[in-house]
């Protein structure tokens, strides 16, 4: 059995959809993530509740974000410059 430790960063669940979200400006930030990331899909794992990785998706926001890459399950997510998200357009 997997324990799920705290995580750094914030999370949005709403029915299947799940948002995870931090700020990220340093190296560090970077790690915290991309440990996050990890974390949360060795307990889908765990669970069977699998991620569906081909509708994962990085929006980078900000200025000074550095534009990183981030894997799930050794598959690199998406980055996408706009997605909707409950009927509203975001954009980067």
């Amino acid at each position: 059995m997997i324990l799920m430790r705290l995580l750094y960063s914030k999370i949005l669940k709403f029915a299947d959809d799940t948002k995870i979200f931090n700020k990220v400006n340093s190296v560090e930030e970077v790690e915290n993530l991309r440990t996050d990331l990890h974390s949360l899909v060795s307990w889908s794992k765990e669970w069977q509740m699998l991620f569906n990785l081909d509708n994962c998706k990085v929006m980078h926001m900000g200025f000074n974000n550095p534009h990183v890459d981030y894997f799930m399950d050794a598959i690199q997510i998406q980055e996408v410059h706009e997605e909707k998200d409950l009927g509203i357009i975001v954009v980067t």
